[in-house]
């Protein structure tokens, strides 16, 4: 083989490497292009979530007169099996039952428990907003752990409310600022090492009180101590 040979030979290896190495180089253009037109056409078809102004912030699902002595308030989340426990005891009942209008109860969202916790905080604040909180709360923990997105879109359903505005809310993250200001407040604010934790007109109660707990930490309050 000629020296001109070999030198023709060498220039069609390195023009074969280049053309494919350019070819790879547009091809990782092409997919790269995909991946952002997919990723533009994903946030331009998302839901977008409307800020929440003052009054949602500071509203929050309440049982009882808003003129009651004693307010309690639960830090819970819904993927915790204590408050779940919690929850089945009925101890909530038994104080309403007991106490009446002279007693409130409130909840607000501490989900630190679970990965599925904060979407399931969300999905009941979005069932709050159509005024089903406490039934769609009843719901989850009759269900749990069954906490995943098509999870807490069926309960919506079985409860008659509106799905699409429903589904709008939870894919948006709608109340997402919601949750995270109870949860910011449960542990910034009060310090709260898990759930349930709960405050009794703003008395700390770590864990699960039980039916006696709560009744004289009321009684205390009613008769002015």
């Amino acid at each position: 083989m000629t020296k001109e040979n070999r030198k023709s030979q060498k220039q069609i290896r390195h023009e074969k490497i280049r053309v494919q190495k350019n070819k790879r180089q547009w091809m990782g253009y092409g997919a790269l292009a995909l991946i952002l037109f997919a990723a533009i056409f994903w946030n331009a078809s998302r839901p977008k979530a409307q800020p929440l102004d003052e009054t949602r912030l500071a509203a929050n699902p309440t049982l009882g007169s808003d003129s009651a002595k004693v307010v309690i308030t639960e830090y819970g989340d819904f993927g915790c099996t204590s408050c779940r426990a919690w929850h089945n005891a009925g101890i909530l009942e038994q104080i309403r039952a007991a106490y009446g209008d002279d007693v409130q109860f409130v909840w607000k969202d501490f989900p630190v428990i679970t990965a599925q916790s904060p979407k399931a905080a969300e999905a009941a604040q979005c069932a709050f907003d159509q005024n089903k909180f406490w039934e769609y709360h009843d719901v989850v923990f009759e269900n749990a752990p069954a906490l995943s997105v098509n999870d807490l879109k069926n309960y919506a359903a079985q409860l008659g409310l509106d799905t699409a505005k429903f589904n709008q809310c939870l894919d948006s993250g709608q109340n997402r600022a919601k949750v995270e200001q109870s949860q910011n407040e449960a542990q910034r604010q009060y310090g709260f090492p898990g759930t349930p934790s709960f405050l009794v007109n703003g008395k700390k109660l770590v864990g699960p009180p039980s039916f006696e707990t709560l009744k004289a930490t009321i009684d205390s309050i009613l008769a002015g101590g």
